[in-house]
């Protein structure tokens, strides 16, 4: 029998409008059925959540919210393989990816927000006429709005300190990847978080969950990551009320390699930051600038690393990439392998759809595609293509990889390759990001601001940065 996935709304599941399919991107075979939200269930988990907040969770404590937040770390661990499976099935991605980046860093983003509010003191100043000090109100209902490439980490990196501060939620997740938010709504249930602080409505976009809940008038701010263009047209819906935003967007990243970089290490790292997720990660890198003398050496190396990599079943021990999402993404995908053709951009490897046997022609499968010969102009080099992708360009001097890496609308991450640590430093601190690295490629502290720049976003987030979005301090003065 097909399982249905419904919203969850003020502490149950109930009903919504039209179901839609849950596909799996392996083999194009059906995960689930999923009821959307209307207008009408939208508006019931909106006030399902403002009335948490006047209700039994404006009464939590700080040190309520930190036993409710480290409860459900612990839940998340006790229904790890639950949690491992509708990750697998919604994106197609590795067990060993799935298990070790996403359902492992759920439960670490709950105890990193408790760890936070536990130790959490007030700015206060003194002087000899007055106490200044601010305390820090929850924003108060807010809209969670995550993407399909990495479900469950991305959602509870926005909803761990969303709850720990005491603000109340109505979480949309992507359309593509439903089944582990509506898991969470048990967990957090099961953890003892009082009806209507976590709540979950399915659907799409305009015309749909998404719109109803940008819209409604009673909700207090978007966290949202995803497209830079949707981004856009939130902040659009969200104008005429002077909205708060929190966006992760888009990106087009950048890795600078220089001539004296550790090869195998710096390969071995370009190999991971272009094709982990099949590409499919906002801090992927699609743009790979190498210094003139060692730029054929790097572009073998990583093509070689392309041609070895093992498309099959997530379950499968030799399979290292999965498909990407959907058919619609590959087929967007495709297109831009065709516009590479078309620049006249010569391929290193791959640039199609891999054989994959009879039982999974059905899935999103693509390629791996690597390029040289286009210059920075080039569509491929500055729109996000959101695939396993990368184009590769020569560069001679430090000062001509800073401009190059910068000539982009997009400001999220960077990487930069290089044993001359000075060089280094100088050149990652350059990078017009959100996020530099160093020698290495998505090695994260939870506790330091995550988020960028021009189209790849508004705001930062992570440690005491979340505060900034998810608490409005109230100064309060005293005279003395």
């Amino acid at each position: 029998m097909t399982r249905l996935l419904q919203n969850f709304v003020g502490g149950s599941f109930v009903a919504g409008g039209e179901e839609f399919d849950d596909v799996n991107p392996v083999d194009g075979s059906l995960v689930a059925r999923v009821q959307a939200a209307d207008q009408e269930v939208v508006d019931r988990a909106v006030r399902a959540a403002r009335a948490a907040l006047d209700g039994a969770w404006g009464r939590f404590t700080a040190a309520d919210r930190v036993a409710l937040l480290r409860r459900v770390a612990d839940r998340i661990e006790a229904r790890f393989d639950e949690l491992l499976a509708a990750e697998v099935a919604d994106t197609g991605k590795p067990v060993p990816l799935a298990r070790d980046l996403d359902v492992t860093r759920a439960a670490a983003n709950f105890r990193a927000a408790a760890d936070l509010v536990a130790g959490l003191g007030v700015d206060s100043f003194l002087t000899e006429t007055a106490l200044n000090y601010a305390v820090r109100r929850p924003l108060g209902v807010v809209g969670v709005i995550v993407p399909w490439n990495l479900p469950l980490l991305l959602l509870t990196w926005k909803v761990a300190p969303a709850l720990a501060t005491g603000n109340a939620v109505v979480v949309k997740p992507s359309e593509e990847t439903p089944a582990s938010a509506t898991l969470l709504a048990e967990i957090i249930a099961e953890a003892g978080a009082p009806a209507g602080v976590f709540n979950v409505v399915h659907g799409f976009g305009p015309g749909s969950a998404g719109e109803f809940l940008t819209t409604h008038p009673d909700v207090d701010g978007i966290t949202f990551t995803g497209e830079s263009r949707t981004g856009s047209a939130i902040m659009k819906a969200v104008a005429p009320r002077v909205l708060p935003v929190s966006f992760e967007l888009g990106g087009k990243n950048a890795a600078v390699v220089f001539d004296d970089a550790d090869l195998e290490s710096t390969v071995d790292g370009l190999a991971r930051s272009v094709f982990t997720n099949t590409g499919q990660v906002c801090l992927c890198t699609e743009r790979v600038y190498v210094q003139r003398g060692i730029f054929d050496e790097v572009a073998a190396g990583l093509a070689k690393r392309a041609q070895e990599l093992r498309f099959g079943r997530p379950d499968d021990p030799e399979t290292t990439t999965g498909p990407l999402i959907s058919q619609g993404h590959r087929e967007k995908v495709l297109s831009y392998y065709a516009i590479a053709e078309q620049e006249g951009a010569r391929l290193l490897t791959g640039g199609g759809i891999p054989s994959v046997g009879e039982e999974l022609t059905g899935g999103s499968w693509v390629e791996p595609a690597l390029w040289t010969g286009v210059g920075n102009s080039a569509r491929i080099v500055q729109e996000e293509i959101f695939g396993p992708v990368a184009a590769l360009m020569p560069f001679d001097t430090e000062e001509e990889a800073i401009r190059l890496a910068n000539d982009s609308p997009y400001g999220l991450a960077a990487a930069v390759w290089t044993t001359d640590l000075q060089r280094g430093h100088r050149v990652a601190g350059a990078m017009r990001v959100g996020m530099s690295w160093l020698n290495t490629w998505y090695l994260r502290d939870l506790r330091s601001p995550f988020g960028g720049s021009g189209l790849s976003g508004i705001g930062r987030e992570g440690g005491a940065h979340s505060l900034h979005f998810y608490t409005e301090p109230t100064n309060v003065c005293v005279k003395l």
